[in-house]
């Protein structure tokens, strides 16, 4: 049986489809963040992780409705005790601890480059280089927010915490992003 809807006609199932389709691309991209978080290098109290590049490319491409709802369900999912952070930790001791000011950050690393998405650049070349500076934007307020954070729980100076945990990871950020750009302009056609 067919339904008519503006614009045309649309078939019975089309919404659950539609919403099928969405619950998929939210639990792919979570999957995604999850794996990334545990590709983990250990130094110190912020390990270098893939989660960067995850949030980054999942902003780019799914856009910034499903890049808010995979991170709500990324959060909600470690706070429930499912590890899915780094070094396979989960608990609301690690989201409230020194490092869960950068997992809160992550909301405006896949902000800015989501709304990048709807900008009208369509050489390839200049649309990587837009989603590569929009994720640098969106980086720098994670770091800023996780560094505040980090700061008010070890009641240590701006200086101290920035040495640790945004200096040594500003180049792999980089060549993430590098990475992420290009991958977002060679998969963000295929996302509907």
């Amino acid at each position: 049986m067919k339904k008519k809807e503006e614009g045309g006609v649309v078939r019975k199932g089309g919404l659950r489809k539609s919403v099928a389709r969405e619950i998929s691309y939210i639990a792919l991209s979570v999957a995604l963040i999850t794996v990334g978080a545990w590709i983990a290098i250990p130094v110190g109290n912020v390990p270098f992780t893939l989660q960067t590049l995850m949030v980054a490319l999942i902003g780019g491409v799914m856009g910034w409705k499903r890049g808010v709802a995979t991170l709500f369900v990324y959060v909600l999912m470690g706070m429930i005790g499912i590890p899915v952070f780094s070094k396979f930790q989960a608990g609301v001791g690690v989201l409230f601890g020194a490092t869960g000011g950068y997992i809160f950050g992550f909301f405006f690393l896949v902000l800015v480059p989501a709304f990048c998405k709807y900008l009208p650049v369509k050489n390839k070349w200049a649309r990587a280089s837009v989603f590569f500076a929009a994720s640098v934007i969106g980086e720098a307020v994670c770091y800023f927010f996780g560094t505040i954070w980090f700061v008010n729980v070890y009641h240590c100076t701006v200086g101290y915490a920035m040495a640790i945990c945004v200096v040594p990871f500003i180049v792999p950020d980089l060549i993430k992003f590098v990475l992420s750009s290009a991958l977002t302009v060679r998969l963000e056609k295929y996302v509907k």
